[in-house]
């Protein structure tokens, strides 16, 4: 299943932001792929499918801390914030994915929105052995199904990829719901980092995210530190320094384009929020070195 594809990836560096085609799908057996997404952080415009069968793979998603490992089933939504910070052991991974692309032309049906809500909470889900399985077949028939139809007919890739969904919204129902066991306090921290994850490219307000959850910016902030330990407006500038790294390393956009993105008000109030936080410069930054930026 994998030499070709993989030898493939690996002579045009697979693109660690998009595909170049609607949907790829493969099986590492080395790190020589994984080390793309190490050293800095990655935004994904692309939807990814992992199921690790060997070896663990210490990531960071969205600022949160994953440990993957065998029987882990992983899924990086677009929008992702993504950096391999560990690899140990021999590692064996299967894996697909969807364009940007593709996914626009894909209509949203209930399962694709249901399991997006619960992928969010949490990316990574440990399988069953039968379930295990299943997603080795899944990928196996994806892949056949390229070989013989070829990648051109869209219809029978969106059958293939509605059918994926379906089955990872079942997976991901069927673990435990842990939000049952929170306390209040917690409840809303927790949501307010899901709002901050949804919508730090654009406010950065602590008042606008207290309004969303009904209660004062005082309160909010009262109860955030409590439970993290860490203010809100930290939160928040975690999430868009992280971005903006993304950006500046995996991007050749100009530093005007990022701070536009982030919804700065212009690019020296941009460079002024990155150099207060990171303690250089966007530029700067930039022109590191890969092994330097893993600060």
């Amino acid at each position: 299943m994998n030499s070709p594809l993989i030898q493939q990836a690996m002579e045009n560096e697979l693109p660690k932001i998009d595909l170049p085609e609607d949907l790829i799908t493969g099986r590492l057996t080395d790190t020589t792929i994984l080390n793309l997404y190490a050293h800095f952080p990655c935004r994904i415009k692309a939807e990814i499918f992992v199921l690790c069968r060997k070896g663990e793979v210490d990531a960071s998603i969205n600022l949160k801390h994953y440990h993957v490992s065998d029987s882990c089933f992983l899924t990086l939504l677009p929008g992702t914030v993504f950096q391999i910070n560990r690899i140990e052991g021999d590692v064996d991974i299967y894996f697909g994915g969807v364009s940007s692309d593709f996914l626009r032309s894909v209509q949203p049906i209930k399962s694709v929105i249901d399991v997006s809500y619960a992928i969010k909470r949490n990316p990574c889900v440990v399988l069953r052995p039968e379930a295990i399985e299943m997603a080795q077949d899944y990928f196996e028939i994806i892949h056949k199904s390229k070989e013989v139809f070829g990648m051109k007919n869209r219809d029978l890739l969106k059958h293939l990829y509605y059918s994926l969904m379906y089955t990872l919204n079942a997976l991901y129902k069927n673990r435990k719901v842990e939000k049952e066991n929170l306390t209040q306090n917690e409840r809303t921290a927790q949501d307010f980092g899901q709002l901050v994850l949804d919508n730090y490219s654009r406010e950065k307000n602590v008042a606008f995210y207290a309004s969303k959850l009904g209660i004062t910016p005082a309160y909010l902030s009262s109860v955030v530190k409590q439970v993290t330990g860490r203010t809100c407006l930290d939160i928040i500038a975690d999430m868009i320094i992280m971005d903006a790294k993304a950006q500046l390393k995996s991007t050749n956009l100009p530093i005007y384009l990022i701070a536009d993105s982030l919804n700065f008000e212009n690019v020296s109030f941009f460079g002024k929020y990155f150099k207060r936080h990171v303690g250089i410069s966007p530029q700067e930054y930039r022109n590191q070195k890969d092994d330097e930026c893993l600060a």
